[in-house]
């Protein structure tokens, strides 16, 4: 009785993709937040917008965000500032828990939110939203990228007939500095609907209304996360393609979210 109880779930995940599925889900439950992380979103960004003055602006906006990992924050800037490309601005947005010293750069800008808000999607959507660039970058604060990670994204995407997006493989190493793999994945709509293999810390976008994320509040039980809804919906109407060149160091850290690659459930 029960396998056939599960039997319409069955053809659904089938026909779907149990991500699609559960971020369906995800829409209807967590809806009534959604909204009002969204109206936050905006104060926030009108608020430090007039506190920043004129918006930062280069080819490349890099977003970082962070909460309350003030070693490791700084070293993912100093990844990010020691890229090859120097047409970039860096903007750390702090999820509230307000900010630590960091290198002196005229390309960095930083900001704290009034208060913790404890999504992910929010709080970049706000370092989005203060800078004005062609393409936009992402880095969350315990990940490093190689120098040449926004020239080798940038290669493709100015290239004559060169998409919209692209992202690379990752480097994933554990919290001792040890590599555990490198993982490099086609992108491919139908395929992400089964696995969520796609994580905006190698994503480098050009910049439209497409590009911000979902402003559900996800807790580690709500799957996907953010960073496949954002990938993926971009894809809907954008060119997205995979370089299959590691250009960035994850972390996988037992503290936190990270993707899983292999469809099931992120450990942390």
């Amino acid at each position: 009785m029960r396998r056939i109880a599960r039997a319409p779930w069955e053809l659904l995940k089938r026909a779907f993709g149990w991500l699609v599925l559960f971020e369906a889900r995800n829409k209807v439950l967590l809806a009534p937040s959604a909204v009002r992380l969204r109206r936050f979103e905006d104060a926030e960004t009108a608020r430090l917008a007039a506190l920043l003055g004129r918006p930062p602006h280069a080819l490349v906006a890099t977003v970082i965000a962070t909460h309350r990992r003030p070693e490791a924050l700084r070293a993912a800037v100093r990844s990010a500032l020691a890229q090859t490309v120097q047409d970039q601005v860096v903007i750390v947005v702090d999820d509230g828990a307000g900010l630590s010293e960091l290198p002196e750069d005229p390309r960095l800008f930083a900001v704290s939110l009034v208060r913790n808000t404890g999504t992910a999607g929010v709080v970049r959507n706000v370092g989005i939203r203060l800078t004005r660039s062609r393409y936009v970058a992402f880095l969350d604060d315990d990940n490093l990228w190689e120098p040449d990670h926004l020239a080798q994204a940038l290669a493709v995407l100015e290239a004559p007939g060169g998409p919209d997006g692209v992202y690379t493989a990752l480097r994933r190493v554990l919290p001792d500095g040890s590599e555990r793999d490198v993982l490099s994945v086609p992108f491919d709509r139908r395929r992400a609907a089964h696995e969520a293999f796609l994580d905006t810390n190698a994503f480098v976008a050009r910049r439209s209304r497409a590009l911000h994320f979902s402003r559900l509040r996800r807790t580690p039980e709500v799957l996907p996360r953010e960073d496949w809804e954002l990938v993926r919906r971009y894809g809907r109407r954008h060119e997205v393609r995979h370089l299959p060149r590691p250009t960035v160091r994850y972390l996988v850290n037992p503290e936190s979210f990270y993707t899983a690659w292999d469809g099931r459930a992120p450990s942390g």
